[in-house]
């Protein structure tokens, strides 16, 4: 029997006169990636923030691991944190910290780890992304890619049930963003985390998820499987596979 991990249930969200998103419900179980795709101001990031606690929905409910989290405080937001992991756009490492710094970071902070365990913890995770030998490298020295595989370690850090990946492969070239995709894809094989993957990038979402949920004007206008969104006569979701809409896209032209 499987078991739900994240429910979003008729929630609405809007800033100011904008409605962002207009009684949105799905869920996610647990081992699953569900991609979330759509133009750009479409609630895709805002999803992200109601599931990290940054945002409190305006109407509906938000529940992860069973708990409605919509009125949480910030102790117990900060507990149910400890057992996620998010992967920003940007890495969002801190650029005055080594890369073993910045993994550990969580571990130093949020457990009694002695530092010898925290070092090999660290190898470890940075083994499992391919950049064993760079612990004393800074930020400024790495490529993009090896930020973002930086990033995904750092998420790594505490065994996370939950990993949010926002555009993970944005700004990467085609054969990096592949990459990155296989790695987000080993990790939910060797891990079984349950994952919310938004992204612009077809062939990542095609590669890593099991669902695909469409966002558009704040509702969800497609919800399948990789295989009824390659197969959808959904207008939206043809075109945003063929990337002819938006100049923004990632990879525009290749192939998923």
């Amino acid at each position: 029997m499987s078991e739900t991990v994240i429910e979003f249930k008729d929630v609405d969200m809007s800033f100011g006169d904008k409605t962002v998103l207009d009684h949105v419900s799905f869920s996610v179980e647990k081992g699953e990636t569900v991609a979330i795709i759509g133009p750009s101001g479409t609630g895709k990031s805002t999803t992200l923030k109601l599931l990290i606690g940054l945002l409190e929905p305006l109407g509906g409910s938000v529940r992860i691991k069973g708990r409605e989290v919509n009125h949480f405080t910030e102790k117990q937001w900060n507990d149910l944190r400890l057992h996620m992991g998010m992967v920003f756009q940007y890495s969002a490492l801190f650029d005055f910290l080594t890369v073993e710094e910045n993994v550990a970071f969580g571990l130093t902070q949020h457990t009694h780890m002695l530092t010898d365990d925290i070092k090999l913890r660290v190898r470890n995770l940075l083994s499992s992304v391919g950049l064993s030998g760079n612990e004393k490298a800074y930020p400024a020295e790495l490529s993009g890619g090896m930020k973002k595989r930086v990033g995904l370690a750092r998420a790594l850090a505490l065994d996370p049930e939950i990993i949010l990946y926002d555009e993970p492969t944005a700004g990467l070239d085609p054969i990096m963003a592949a990459n990155i995709s296989q790695l987000i894809l080993d990790t939910k094989r060797k891990r079984g985390i349950t994952s919310i993957l938004v992204t612009h990038d077809m062939a990542s979402a095609f590669l890593c998820a099991d669902r695909i949920l469409m966002l558009d004007h704040g509702k969800i206008v497609f919800s399948g499987t990789v295989h009824e969104a390659r197969h959808t006569d959904q207008p939206l979701v043809k075109a945003f596979i063929r990337s002819d809409l938006f100049e923004d896209t990632p990879n525009k032209g290749v192939k998923p």
